[in-house]
């Protein structure tokens, strides 16, 4: 442990001296051939860490530790309470599941560079899937499973996959899903068709497999363990896709080099977790935080990680989560603050917790979505150890701001997920990129270069990193989000400032939503916000006009809106609430004022600006606004 004075001491030298601060990280990492720079800023705003450098992301996952001396250390912990199982594997079985699957998607043609989706429930097969394609040098893209055929299809095109690697169903609570009619439809629709797929079936739902089929566990009984495959440091790792605010998901690009430095150094340093200690992030591997802190930093630093299938909380069970942490000895916890906003609307005074010895449990880390004090309250009152607040995006891959561990205790605020992590600047400017002062609400943004382990780009599509992330504010990145950063440096982030809301920890697209919601052949024009939710955080609400003459039922037209969402984007998207309104606020340009609509659905109400069109037509819908919704 360190001291506050060395956090100081530590960020300042992250941000005067990032080549000998990431040069010294990057030591953590082993190297096939190190690098021969530390930070290319050649051809800017493009940067590259760790150019000339060649590793496997893979072999510093598993194989190092099994050289090491490590190999019965058990590496990772599946609990699943949908199908009553359990199962662990060390390292040394982790490698030869992992080398296994490897020698299949070789045989199947897969190749480095070669790109393979993972369409997968929360299973150890999943990580397995993902640690293989790295390891022969390929890039991975984990779909979500919750996403629908149609979601599916447009990651398919974009990624172009070889393979396809899936399952024949996932479980929600006591829902079987099945996975693979949703998969024959997305390659249905998709106009790339991948060479191959491979299926694992469980015994829940079984899946008939056609002629590119393959079934997992004949493949591999047939294949033949295959070495890890070294690739250069700037080589892409994986593509996760995020929501946009508008048109197709944006292919967020991950190295292998910066990565593996970043979320290496992360571990230990931000979150306070060693090897052979015992990190549990409750969430899912189709999410950024699935990637990095269930399976990439945990086994990097060869750490043992649970990889839980399941919702940790819900009716009848709020004392999952502490099943959970004093069956498998937690150490750290890291999840969504609805998780816990759930667990306190169900066991308000937290008897549950009486049940369960939870005395391994160090400190809970809570990011994906704001996190409101009394929830902060409330935690730290009934587990009485450090809950930290946390804040990173799909396209960071790790903590911008975070109170970190790995240092002697630094004070906590309420409300703030604390200070800037080494390598992030973190400013505050106004729409016209001026810098605003301390405890100014303004547009939180980062300045270039970003460090090690964030986006280097977006795939295939250089000039709409540039245009999404770069160039709103030149020299800077723009997160999207908004907030001040006050006095003592503490980052307080208040919520997006586009059109992408956060759903119990899962970011999704309004416009997207709203792209569906407009297909209904009774609506005429809609708009679909996110409003605040004391479980989820945000929830989504449509407001939609009618076409002229159209009569239809609110109910029917609830019903109908969104079962389209649920078909076409998925249940994950969470929108319930459909309120039909005699016109929408506009500007005198025609845009669509969704930031006051917000405003007023939270209870914020802010002046309309001076280009409303209408402002009868915002007094009119505002009762339909400030409702509760459903």
């Amino acid at each position: 442990m360190g001291s506050a004075g060395n956090y100081q001491a530590t960020y300042a030298r992250s941000v005067s001296d990032p080549v000998a601060f990431w040069g010294e990280a990057a030591q953590l990492v082993d190297w096939v051939e190190p690098p021969t720079s530390v930070l290319d800023d050649s051809n800017a705003p493009y940067y590259r860490w760790f150019r000339g450098g060649r590793l496997n992301t893979c072999f510093n996952a598993v194989d190092r530790h099994v050289d090491a001396g490590h190999g019965d250390r058990t590496a990772l912990i599946y609990d699943s309470a949908v199908t009553d199982a359990s199962r662990s594997l060390t390292y040394r079985e982790l490698r030869d599941e992992v080398a296994l699957f490897a020698g299949v998607l070789a045989s199947l043609g897969v190749v480095a560079g070669d790109r393979v989706i993972i369409y997968m429930p929360m299973v150890p097969e999943a990580v397995i899937a993902m640690l293989a394609t790295a390891r022969l040098g390929a890039v991975h893209s984990v779909v979500f499973g919750g996403f629908a055929p149609h979601e599916l299809a447009i990651r398919i095109d974009d990624a172009t996959p070889t393979v396809v690697v899936s399952a024949s169903c996932g479980i929600e609570g006591a829902r079987v899903i099945e996975y693979k009619p949703m998969l024959d439809k997305a390659l249905e629709l998709a106009e790339h068709k991948p060479t191959a797929t491979v299926i694992l079936q469980r015994p829940q739902a079984h899946a008939e497999l056609g002629a590119i089929d393959h079934d997992w566990v004949e493949s591999m009984a047939a294949a033949t363990p295959h070495d890890c495959v070294t690739v250069d440091a700037t080589d892409p790792l994986y593509i996760l896709y995020t929501s946009g605010t508008t048109g197709k998901p944006k292919g967020i690009v991950r190295d292998n080099g910066g990565h593996a430095v970043a979320l290496t150094w992360s571990l230990p340093n931000i979150y306070g977790v060693n090897a052979g200690e015992v990190f549990w992030a409750a969430s899912d591997v189709g999410w950024v935080v699935g990637h990095s802190y269930i399976v990439y930093a945990p086994l990097l630093a060869g750490a043992t990680t649970v990889l839980y299938e399941g919702k940790p909380v819900g009716t009848p069970d709020a004392g999952a989560f502490w099943r959970v942490v004093a069956e498998h000895k937690v150490n750290a916890l890291f999840t969504a603050p609805t998780a816990f906003r759930a667990i306190k609307k169900e066991d308000p005074a937290a008897e549950l917790l009486t049940g369960y010895d939870i005395s391994s449990l160090r400190t809970l880390f809570l990011a994906g979505e704001r996190l409101d004090p009394e929830t902060y309250h409330w935690a730290s009152r009934h587990l009485g150890i450090p809950i930290v607040d946390n804040w990173w995006q799909t396209e960071t891959g790790w903590p911008i701001a975070a109170s970190p561990r790995g240092f002697d205790d630094l004070p906590i605020k309420p409300g703030s997920p604390s200070l800037p992590m080494p390598g992030y600047i973190v400013d505050v400017l106004d729409e016209n990129g001026h810098l605003l002062e301390a405890g100014v609400d303004g547009n939180i943004a980062i300045r270039l270069p970003l460090p090690p382990g964030t986006l280097p780009t977006l795939w295939n599509d250089d000039q709409r990193y540039v245009d999404s992330y770069l160039s709103v504010f030149p020299g800077y990145y723009a997160t999207g989000d908004g907030g001040n950063v006050d006095a003592d440096g503490y980052v307080y982030v208040m919520g997006r400032t586009d059109d992408v809301i956060n759903v119990a920890g899962h970011r999704l697209s309004t416009g997207s939503m709203e792209a569906v919601v407009a297909t209904h052949p009774a609506v005429a024009e809609c708009a679909v916000i996110g409003v605040a939710d004391a479980l989820k955080g945000q929830v989504p609400r449509a407001f939609v006009v009618l076409k002229s003459g159209v009569e239809i039922e609110p109910a029917v037209l609830q019903a109908e809106v969104v079962a389209a969402i649920r078909d076409q984007i998925g249940p994950v998207a969470a929108l319930k609430s459909v309120v039909v309104v005699p016109a929408l606020p506009k500007t005198r340009s025609g845009k669509i004022l969704r930031r006051t609509m917000r405003g007023i659905a939270d209870g914020r109400p802010e002046a309309p600006p001076s280009t409303i069109d209408d402002i009868s037509v915002l007094d009119r819908i505002r009762p339909l606004l400030e409702q509760p919704g459903e």
